[in-house]
């Protein structure tokens, strides 16, 4: 198997949650200990969020743990964050090997389960900017965002609550998705930042749950069997 490096530490909530789903999918796909080998590199959270340099200062980290796991080994390279996706492209072009999308891996589990009209939540940057919304209706599906003042308050609850392991507002954010399967006829939700997981499961709400960090580990894992 291929070896899986992943860019973490965006947050590290977040990424503790996607060592988890690589455990309970290596463990219903393969036999009693074998588990895909996997290298971690946690980025500094607080050099890259508060960044003075923005989205260029944010892209060289990137790119900087992306060519450490590279001399590491690593195979195959994901970033454990929907958001940095923003920067995909120019990290990929950065090194010599494949990285794996959280938003290809998204659209592909889409269409496999068949829904057309979806709920795009996550961070304000994810909900507002076009690489994620242009990607998800150049493939056919319709995309709903919230208000702006739902955003705010949604984008508030991740940084402030979500990445310091803090539950408070789950019941707000149910609320939210079902306010939108009554308004807008949404057929599922992208639980588009991978610290939303920790409070949104299938089951909660009537509609498709559509879990960016289980859907990703699967597809590395699928990508690192072949």
């Amino acid at each position: 198997m291929k070896r899986i490096g992943i860019i973490g530490g965006t947050s590290p909530e977040a990424t503790c949650y996607y060592y988890k789903k690589y455990l309970e999918i290596s463990r219903e796909k393969f036999e009693p200990y074998v588990f895909p080998e996997l290298i971690i590199y946690s980025i500094n959270f607080k050099e890259f969020i508060h960044n003075p340099n923005g989205w260029e200062g944010r892209k060289e980290i990137l790119i900087k743990a992306a060519k450490a796991l590279e001399r590491a080994g690593a195979e195959i390279i994901s970033l454990s964050a929907n958001t940095p996706h923003i920067v995909f492209p120019d990290v990929q072009k950065a090194i010599n090997v494949p990285m794996v999308s959280i938003i290809d891996a998204l659209i592909e589990e889409m269409k496999r389960r068949g829904v057309r009209k979806v709920l795009l939540l996550g961070t304000k940057t994810t909900m507002t900017a076009d690489f994620y919304k242009n990607a998800l209706r150049e493939a056919g599906f319709e995309v709903v965002t919230p208000s702006e003042e739902e955003m705010d308050e949604l984008n508030r609850i991740i940084t402030e609550e979500l990445m310091f392991e803090d539950f408070t507002s789950r019941n707000w954010v149910i609320d939210l998705i079902n306010r939108y399967i009554e308004r807008e006829g949404i057929e599922g939700v992208i639980l588009g930042c991978t610290e939303l997981p920790l409070i949104v499961k299938s089951g909660d709400v009537p509609a498709e749950v559509f879990d960016t960090v289980e859907i990703h580990m699967r597809k590395l894992i699928e990508v690192a069997s072949e």
